[in-house]
C-alpha cells in the first residue's frame, strides 16, 4: 500500500466528489462503463501533472498508464477538468459570501520552453522572454482563482490572444464580468472593440514612473501569483504536450489541485497513509 503528497487525501474528495461531472454511460447516454475508480484515476493524473513524469513512467501502484491515458483524452474530448474546476471554485466563492460568478478579473500570460515533442506548427518564439514554444493566456478572478485559460505559440501578442479568451469565458451562460484589470500589454482597437461588444470595461494598471526592479502593482499581483502557483506543478515548467488543446488541460488540472487543496484546508506535504491502493502487476 503506497500513497503520493498528490493523492487526494479524504478531507479533498469530500469536495471533489460532491462536484464530480457525471460520465455519459452513467445517464445513460451511451459509452462503456469505466472499469477504474474515479478516485484512483484522479490519483493518477494529478502524480503526472504535479510531478511532471512521463505517461509510461507512471508508478506500477496506479492502473496501466494506457488506461489513465485514455481517461485523460475522454475528460479532454468532454472538458470535464474544466466543469470540475469551475464547480470547486463556484462553491468556494459562495462559501466566502460571494456571487459564484465574479464581476471582476485579471488577464495575463506566461511563456513556456517547448521540448521536441512539440511541433513546429504549435511553437513560436516570444523575443521579449526569449522562450521558444507556446504562451498560456489566463484570465483569472480578483482572488486568483483560475477563470479561462488559452494556448498559443509563444510569438503571438497578448492583446491578440485577449479577445479570443475573453469570448470564451463570455460565450458560457451566466456570466457577470464587467471589469478587467490588464498590463500596458492589452491595448489596441481590436481589442478595446472585442470587449466593448461583451459591455467589458478595461483598466490598465501601469507601473509608476521610474520604478524598478520588482515592484507590487495593485491587482496584477493577483493573476502573477496565480502563474505562480500553476508553476509549482511540474508538468508545466517545460511544454511536452503534443497538443496545444493537452497543454490546456494541463493547466485546468494544475489549478484544480491548488484549489481542491484550498478548499480542504490541507495541503500535505508527506505522504499520508489510506486504503484502497494496491500494488498492480504491470501486463
Amino acid at each position: 500500500m503506497r500513497s503520493y503528497p498528490s493523492d487526494i487525501t479524504d478531507a479533498e474528495w469530500a469536495e471533489v466528489r460532491a462536484a464530480m461531472p457525471v460520465p455519459a454511460w452513467l445517464l445513460k447516454q451511451g459509452g462503456r462503463p469505466e472499469a477504474f475508480c474515479h478516485r484512483e484515476m484522479l490519483d493518477a493524473v494529478r502524480y503526472l501533472v504535479d510531478n511532471g513524469v512521463k505517461w509510461m513512467a507512471l508508478p506500477v501502484d496506479f492502473p496501466h498508464w494506457r488506461a489513465v491515458y485514455d481517461f485523460f483524452r475522454r475528460w479532454r474530448a468532454y472538458d470535464y477538468a474544466r466543469e470540475l474546476y469551475e464547480r470547486l471554485r463556484r462553491s468556494a466563492r459562495e462559501q466566502k459570501g460571494r456571487n459564484a460568478e465574479p464581476s471582476g478579473g485579471i488577464i495575463d500570460s506566461q511563456s513556456v520552453d517547448a521540448s521536441e515533442t512539440v511541433g513546429e506548427d504549435s511553437r513560436g518564439y516570444d523575443g521579449g522572454k526569449s522562450r521558444d514554444g507556446r504562451k498560456r493566456h489566463i484570465l483569472t478572478d480578483t482572488e486568483g482563482l483560475l477563470l479561462e485559460v488559452t494556448v498559443t505559440t509563444a510569438d503571438v501578442h497578448d492583446s491578440k490572444a485577449a479577445p479570443a479568451l475573453l469570448e470564451t469565458f463570455m460565450d458560457q451562460p451566466g456570466r457577470l464580468l464587467k471589469l478587467v484589470w490588464v498590463d500596458s500589454a492589452y491595448q489596441g482597437p481590436m481589442l478595446a472593440k472585442a470587449f466593448a461588444r461583451h459591455g467589458v470595461r478595461i483598466e490598465v494598471v501601469r507601473r509608476s514612473d521610474g520604478q524598478r526592479g520588482f515592484v507590487v502593482l495593485a491587482r496584477r499581483w493577483v493573476v502573477e501569483r496565480t502563474l505562480s502557483w500553476l508553476s509549482r506543478s511540474r508538468r508545466l515548467n517545460r511544454d511536452h504536450e503534443r497538443r496545444p488543446d493537452h497543454h490546456q488541460q494541463m493547466v485546468w488540472w494544475a489549478a484544480m489541485i491548488r484549489l481542491s487543496r484550498q478548499m480542504a484546508g490541507d495541503a500535505p506535504r508527506w505522504p499520508e497513509k489510506r486504503p484502497g491502493r494496491l500494488l498492480q502487476a504491470r501486463a
